[in-house]
């Protein structure tokens, strides 16, 4: 596998990680009803264990591979003087944050209650700010590079609301037949539904300003993998809101009807949704190693 490979490869896991981390800390230390925080804590534990740690691991292997990337040559990454040459430039500076923002969400987990789930949302919103320093977002400076950087930041913590809470909600859908958790289990997913329209719309609309700010009109982009691929995207993204959107208001409806088969539907089109996230995240992953020119 060559670094290039490598970089993406390691770029997807450490998107994914990041969003579900965030995305399943938003139920247990937001949308959840106090009472059940706990409860669903323990049910999350597992997913936000593994994504606080493959987020930590995932960076530092990033920034071993952008060493050897930047430096042409994977043995270079054994070389002090190199490691601090790469630390040195703009995504070095910005990825020392990026590390340390990983570690604040590893440390986290050594934490109980509510502090560790407050500092599990807080490090991961760190995170996804700080990757909206590196890659296409950070191609101006000044004013107009700081604003780009906030869009894009934006647009990642919307992203993780939405995408990032699809696995929770899943697992939401399960709590709610128990009888003894049921009426905090519905109230949680109507939050994150109620919230979620805004989120799903933050994120079109940042994304939409994203595109324009680094390739021009769609009149303007060019016949580039980069444009190709973010066309793709686009559609896959208009499949997820679609989904989103029948879930919302021709599914859930059905939940009332006894003998409905509303929930397995829902759920099935959740995974659908899911699985499109992940491969959203994917190609994203690969064009934004392309030039947009």
């Amino acid at each position: 596998m060559s670094l290039s490979t490598l970089w993406i490869v390691l770029r997807a896991l450490h998107f994914i990680a990041v969003l579900l981390l965030a995305g399943s800390a938003f139920y247990t230390a937001l949308l959840a009803p106090r009472r059940y925080r706990p409860v669903l804590a323990q049910r999350l534990h597992k997913i936000l264990v593994t994504t606080a740690l493959l987020s930590l691991l995932s960076a530092v292997l990033m920034l071993a591979t952008q060493t050897g990337l930047m430096s042409g040559d994977w043995h270079n990454v054994s070389d002090l003087e190199t490691w601090q040459a790469v630390l040195a430039t703009r995504f070095g500076a910005v990825w020392c944050w990026e590390l340390g923002f990983a570690l604040l969400s590893t440390l986290a987990l050594l934490l109980r209650g509510t502090l560790r789930q407050q500092l599990l949302l807080i490090s991961g919103l760190l995170q996804l700010a700080a990757l909206a320093g590196v890659g296409h977002a950070a191609m101006r400076d000044g004013l107009p590079g700081l604003l780009q950087q906030i869009n894009h930041a934006l647009h990642l913590i919307a992203a993780a609301f939405w995408t990032g809470g699809l696995l929770p909600l899943l697992l939401l859908m399960r709590e709610a037949r128990q009888i003894a958790y049921r009426t905090d289990a519905i109230r949680c997913m109507m939050r994150f539904s109620r919230y979620g329209h805004l989120a799903v719309a933050l994120a079109l609309l940042t994304g939409m300003i994203n595109s324009l700010l680094i390739g021009g009109t769609p009149l303007n982009w060019g016949t580039t993998l980069w444009s190709a691929m973010l066309v793709v995207k686009v559609m896959l993204v208009m499949m997820m809101v679609g989904i989103a959107l029948i879930n919302r208001y021709v599914l859930v409806p059905g939940f009332r009807v006894a003998g409905s088969h509303a929930p397995q539907q829902f759920i099935r089109l959740t995974q659908l949704e899911l699985l499109l996230a992940i491969v959203v995240v994917g190609l994203v992953s690969v064009f934004a190693t392309q030039s947009p020119a």
